[in-house]
């Protein structure tokens, strides 16, 4: 909004020209994103207290947890509203892939407000069946696929890190490929979401990561010379990626240990969807296996341990998954478990940086 309001005023003063500049629009994005969470965060808190909006606690969680009960959740919608707005604000509203975005993290968030929703209605950690929960996000991922199959200029070839020379081309295929990205990150962040912050700061990195990715690719100079597949309009994902940072963040502010507010599966869901289409659309979905690696870790420690579970009647892998809950029942401390999460979080970033100039 404020890019087509201000930019065309460049004619009559030079100052508004730089709001042609992806870098300065991608800088007061994230503040806005950080600030929307952080002035409205206290308000948000006293109105969840106030209608009793609480967290239901897993009866077998660790035993530090239950104290959490009644702690407010669905903060996530805070989340959302800071992106959505912040989105609004600063990126070019014309541009196809920030509306993929946006309504893939609208309708995740919704998915994830009705889970919440069923929650405190039943007054138990039980909402949406996995069934009904898992039907809806492929529903909504295939949409996104079919959406950024049908645009004219999208390519349909997945990059491989580390190998510029393969490059296999889904064709129609792509559409259940984006889809399966996309599904699967956001059910791996709403797997992290288990300890104070754990999941917003973790986004927040990821964020930041893929922030560089999306100019690398919109960028025609710099993506001949990184040898990366140009995305044209990919510039405006660079917005959208620091938005979600900023989010993070000033959501962290309140989630961080001892967590004054919960984001919920409004929040963790919506998250991690809209990072799955960043990484599509960004060209580097594969790559996401290294960016959110903590996340996939997360995610293969509740497969493993079910999987293990039921094929050796009993027995266990971890001493609980997700990995999280494994170091907590280990003796580390709630608040050691998630600066090491994100320690990692933070090396893989760095890794996956480093793919750009190793080809």
């Amino acid at each position: 909004m404020l890019y087509h309001l201000l930019y065309p005023l460049n004619e009559y003063f030079s100052f508004f020209n730089v709001f042609r500049y992806i870098t300065f629009r991608t800088i007061y994005a994230v503040l806005t994103a950080f600030l929307i969470c952080f002035y409205l965060g206290p308000y948000v808190i006293r109105k969840l207290r106030h209608y009793q909006i609480g967290q239901y606690i897993q009866e077998d969680g660790p035993d530090e947890h239950h104290k959490k009960a009644g702690t407010p959740t669905m903060g996530g919608t805070l989340i959302i509203f800071s992106i959505v707005l912040a989105a609004l604000l600063w990126t070019d509203l014309t541009n196809y892939y920030i509306w993929i975005v946006v309504l893939q993290t609208v309708g995740f968030g919704i998915i994830g407000f009705i889970d919440d929703y069923l929650m405190l209605k039943k007054k138990r950690n039980k909402g949406l069946t996995v069934r009904s929960k898992f039907a809806l996000q492929c529903l909504l991922a295939l949409c996104a696929g079919i959406s950024l199959y049908l645009h004219p200029d999208f390519s349909t070839y997945v990059t491989i890190p580390f190998f510029k020379n393969i490059s296999p081309d889904l064709g129609f295929g792509y559409i259940f490929f984006a889809a399966l990205i996309i599904v699967g990150t956001s059910n791996a962040v709403n797997l992290t979401d288990g300890l104070d912050g754990l999941a917003s700061g973790s986004i927040t990195i990821a964020g930041v990561t893929y922030m560089v990715f999306a100019y690398a690719a919109g960028h025609a100079t710099i993506s001949a010379y990184l040898q990366i597949t140009p995305v044209s309009g990919c510039g405006e994902i660079a917005i959208l990626s620091g938005i979600l940072a900023g989010a993070s963040l000033g959501f962290l502010w309140f989630n961080a240990y001892p967590a004054q507010i919960f984001m919920g599966d409004v929040g963790s869901l919506s998250m991690g969807a809209a990072l799955g289409v960043i990484a599509v659309i960004t060209k580097q979905e594969i790559l996401l296996i290294i960016v959110g690696g903590l996340f996939v870790v997360e995610a293969l420690s509740v497969i493993f341990q079910v999987g293990y579970f039921k094929m050796t009647k009993g027995r266990r892998i971890f001493r609980m998954a997700p990995l999280h809950h494994h170091f907590e029942l280990k003796g580390w401390p709630e608040p050691k478990v998630i600066i090491r999460f994100w320690i990692i979080a933070i090396a893989l970033a760095l890794i996956s940086l480093s793919t750009l100039k190793i080809r």
